[in-house]
């Protein structure tokens, strides 16, 4: 009785590695990868400054210039003799923070899958009119419109994650409307509309939930978007301003120094390569996880 006492909640505790979405997970390699990635990065922004000789705004003006590994200074300094290594991760904290807020601010997910619903559901001249609309948007590089709203506003990390996740909803629109579209001839579905459910029970109770797998894998990725994004506008000027730092800043500050210093702008372009690849990799595991029919591959 003792050992079947013990062993029950051990049981229950490793339960969860049975779930069937998680072993799909599991399998995709790159998926994994992309996780043990993105902690890795994360816990070094997070607790690599504490770890290091000097903080991001510490001047070394004998040691400008230095290449990676001089010293203390394991990736080297900038031309002001700034630490790159501290600069690095405390541009990731921003870079990071941006990208995380801007998928759980949530309003680029809850206009674009609102907007997917009812053009995928209704369909007619409402989903068409409803996905002109989304095209109008879509013709229009989301750089730019970054870019013109980040001119008439003052640039601060919250500014720029709120106008990034404003203007990322069309991609979520178009994903979850070719979604909507497949489930509403399901038998779920017809089954939902002959016993008299209503058009906003049948899209918000019965089909919604059935594409939850497309919206969170288009919020992981709006992830990897909103980092490229940020990097984007802070590299022509436009985003997060100096004396804090940004990946994207850092390579605008590097621009000028490449025949004389390359790995200041080759180790923030390895961030921001290995932040993006990562998020990527985890939307696609996420994608076959969620995809029930991978098991019958």
């Amino acid at each position: 009785m003792t050992t079947a006492t013990h062993y029950l909640p051990a049981t229950r505790r490793w339960a969860w590695l049975a779930n069937p979405t998680l072993r799909r997970f599991m399998r995709h390699k790159l998926a994994v990868l992309g996780v043990v990635m993105i902690t890795v990065l994360i816990l070094a922004c997070v607790f690599g400054p504490y770890l290091l000789h000097y903080n991001d705004l510490s001047i070394d003006i004998r040691n400008r210039f230095a290449p990676p590994f001089t010293g203390n200074h394991y990736l080297g300094t900038d031309a002001l003799g700034r630490d790159t290594a501290a600069r690095l991760l405390n541009a990731g904290r921003i870079s990071l923070m941006v990208g995380f807020c801007a998928m759980l601010i949530s309003i680029s997910i809850v206009i674009g899958t609102l907007i997917g619903v009812i053009a995928g559901y209704y369909r007619g001249w409402v989903g068409a009119g409803l996905m002109r609309f989304v095209d109008a948007f879509l013709s229009f590089p989301s750089v730019f419109l970054v870019l013109v709203l980040a001119a008439f506003t003052k640039p601060s990390p919250m500014m720029i994650t709120l106008i990034i996740a404003v203007t990322s909803w069309m991609e979520i629109s178009r994903i979850v409307e070719a979604e909507i579209r497949s489930l509403r001839e399901r038998d779920f579905t017809l089954a939902a509309r002959m016993i008299g459910a209503s058009n906003r029970w049948i899209m918000f109770r019965e089909l919604m939930p059935n594409a939850i797998g497309p919206i969170i894998v288009a919020a992981t990725l709006t992830i990897a978007n909103a980092i490229l994004l940020e990097a984007y506008i802070s590299f022509l000027g436009y985003g997060i301003q100096p004396p804090l730092p940004s990946w994207g800043n850092m390579l605008n500050a590097a621009q000028q120094y490449l025949g004389k210093a390359p790995w200041l702008a080759i180790i923030p372009g390895l961030a921001i390569t290995l932040a993006v690849t990562s998020f990527n990799f985890i939307g696609d595991g996420l994608r076959d996880a969620l995809d029930g029919r991978s098991d019958l591959k």
